[in-house]
Parts: structure tokens; C-alpha cells; sequence
């Protein structure tokens, strides 16, 4: 079982200390260039933060979740405080400009340029990492190119299965091809890290198809827990707090029998309807179109870990007959296009304007 990450007695008083640290660094900042020191010393790669919250997941189980929420909370106030005192710097530095340039400002200006701003796709990923970080879960990420050995044979794929034919993947060699979803790294991170674990990926995956609701190049965000003693109810009851995270607090999720070749029992999750309120019909009594009348909607699949890929990674202690675990598998993009009423998945990769300006960009 590898180190935990070396904690203080109360890891909240630290976070609580960093938080005032980090404000009052914000404070005295005098300039732009001060406040990107203070910003990359607080929140950047190598900050003390920013590694509490990439270690959530190799903490002791019960403080993943009040210190991940904890944590979060502090970059949330550093990342609003530094927004306010960057608006405040270049205000000033715009009236010192004027005063010492004697620019006429009666003149007219040149017309406003539109501000650039996260896609929808990139604002989804970012609150879904979010709410995991919060239920104690780490954020990891692996290769957009991948060995046929974790994409297939290490996740209980057979040679024959059809997801390896050339209709569905893009193959780079015979061994080599562009992932066609983020599970490989399921048996990579088990292989770097014994249980427990608790980590979510996010990341792009490519498929061979194309429609309304495909596209070649797709975003995915995958789960996997494995500890002692976990169920179904535990998977159940953290994919009930991501829909109501993401879709409302009144949202109820169900879970149907499916198939998946690396889980058992595998299942198919829905939520009820946020269009029709899971009655299957609209205010004026006709039938929802969202949900097609069945009041829910398809959001993931998931299921209990296959015994068969833990045996690939035995040998770092994921023992099938003493721990367990659940995994699962959500697109990054139809979360956003349920949240968001989008029609069709390619346009959210087509750079149109109209779309792009009701997210945020431009504003």
C-alpha cells in the first residue's frame, strides 16, 4: 500500500491559514505583474493547494470528503479575490495612464472586443471535476494515445469483441490506437497506486461516428472506487449526488440492468426528467419530447469492477476476494447538452458565434 500524503493534525486550520495567506498576498499586490506571482504561488501547478487537492484521493477515507470540499472552497475564494483585485489594479492603472498621458477621453475609442472566454464543453468538465474533488475523489488524466493492452485486453475486452473492430476504433498500429474512452486508466492508475482509490478521468476519446449525438472526437469522464466493503449503494448514492448536483437538488436517479465488459453487475443510470418533472408530460399536457413521455432521461453507465481486471493488477494488492469497487462512465458533452438545451452534439464543435456568445464568450 503506497505513503499517505503527509497531513497536518487539523488539515483544515492549514487551509484556513493558506486562505487568509493567500487573500492578504492578494491585498498587497501593487500591480499585474504582482498579483500573476501571487496567483501562481497560490493557485498554480506546484502550489501547496493545488496539492492537497490532486491528493484527496490517497487520504484516509474519512477526511476525503470535508477536506476535498474544504479545499475547494479556498480556491474558490483565492480565484474570486484575485478577480476583484485585478479589476481594481487595471482601473488604477488606467487613471494613472490618463492623468500622465493627458489623453482626451471625450474622444471616441476604438470599438470593444469581444473577451474570450472556457467553452461550454470546458466549463461542464470543470464543474463535474469540481464536484468530485468534493466527495474526495482525485483528478488523473492519461494518454490520448493508447496500447490495445489497457484500451481492451486489460479491461476483460476479448480479441473478437466488436468495440476492436476497425468500423468503431481508429488504429495507429496494431497495438497502438487513439483511446476510444478514458477506462484505460483504470488498470494504469491501479498499476501506479495499491487500493484504496478513488479517482475520476477526464479527457478526449475518438469513435467512428458521426450523427446528432456522435461525434469522432468526444469528451468522456470516467470513475473508478475500489476500496474494502464497497456496493452498489455506495455507487448509487455517489451518482444520485452528481444529478442533483448538476441537474437539481429534486432530481432522482434509477438504475437499470445493462452490459459492460469490465463491470458486474453492469447498469444503465437515468434521471428523471428536469424538462417534465419525471411526469412524462409538459404544462400543456403533451408529451415531452426530452424524455420521449418516459419522465427519464439516459445520463451514464456503470457498474460493480469485473473481478477479471482487478486479476490484472492483483499483484499491487487489488485482491478480487478482499476489496471491490464500482466504476463508471459519463460523456462530458451530454451533460452539457441535457443542462443546456443543446439540439446537436457538432454544434458545440463548429466555432459558431451564436452559440458560443450565450456561454460566456464575448461577454
Amino acid at each position: 500500500m503506497p505513503d499517505q500524503p503527509t497531513t497536518p493534525a487539523d488539515p483544515t486550520a492549514r487551509l484556513d491559514e493558506l486562505r487568509r495567506e493567500g487573500e492578504s498576498a492578494v491585498d498587497g499586490a501593487r500591480s499585474a505583474a504582482d498579483l500573476e506571482g501571487v496567483r501562481v504561488r497560490y493557485l498554480g501547478r506546484k502550489a501547496e493547494l493545488t496539492t492537497v487537492l490532486r491528493s484527496i484521493g490517497q487520504l484516509p477515507s474519512e477526511q476525503r470528503g470535508s477536506i476535498g470540499q474544504a479545499a475547494n472552497a479556498v480556491r474558490q475564494a483565492l480565484e474570486r479575490r484575485l478577480g476583484e483585485r485585478s479589476s481594481a489594479l487595471e482601473g488604477g492603472e488606467l487613471d494613472a495612464r490618463l492623468r500622465s498621458e493627458g489623453i482626451d477621453v471625450t474622444l471616441p475609442g476604438d470599438p470593444p472586443r469581444p473577451a474570450g472566454g472556457l467553452h461550454l464543453v470546458s466549463q461542464t468538465r470543470r464543474e463535474l471535476e469540481d464536484i468530485f474533488v468534493g466527495l474526495g475523489f482525485a483528478v488523473v488524466e492519461g494518454p490520448e494515445l493508447e496500447l490495445d493492452y489497457y484500451n481492451f485486453t486489460a479491461l476483460n475486452m476479448p480479441p473478437a469483441h466488436p468495440a476492436r473492430t476497425l468500423h468503431d476504433t481508429f488504429y495507429l498500429s496494431d497495438d497502438v490506437v487513439l483511446r476510444t474512452h478514458t477506462s484505460p486508466m483504470q488498470v494504469r492508475a491501479m498499476e501506479a497506486q495499491g487500493p484504496p482509490i478513488y479517482i475520476v478521468v477526464p479527457g478526449r476519446v475518438y469513435r467512428r461516428d458521426s450523427d446528432a449525438t456522435h461525434t469522432p472526437m468526444f469528451h468522456q469522464l470516467e470513475g473508478l472506487a475500489v476500496d474494502e466493503d464497497i456496493t452498489l449503494a455506495d455507487l448509487q448514492g455517489v451518482l444520485l449526488e452528481l444529478a442533483r448536483a448538476v441537474f437539481g437538488p429534486e432530481r432522482e436517479i434509477r438504475l437499470r440492468s445493462g452490459y459492460f465488459p469490465f463491470t458486474e453487475p453492469s447498469v444503465e443510470v437515468d434521471v428523471s426528467c428536469f424538462a417534465c418533472g419525471g411526469t412524462g408530460a409538459l404544462r400543456d399536457g403533451a408529451r415531452d419530447p426530452l424524455c420521449k413521455g418516459s419522465g427519464w432521461i439516459e445520463i451514464l453507465g456503470a457498474g460493480m469492477v469485473d473481478p477479471n481486471v482487478l486479476g490484472f493488477v492483483a499483484d499491487r494488492g487489488y485482491d478480487p476476494e478482499r476489496v471491490q469497487g464500482f466504476a463508471f462512465g459519463l460523456g462530458i458533452d451530454r451533460i452539457a447538452m441535457l443542462k443546456h438545451g443543446v439540439p446537436d452534439l457538432r454544434l458545440m464543435f463548429e466555432g459558431d458565434v451564436r452559440l458560443l456568445e450565450q456561454f460566456g464568450w464575448g461577454a
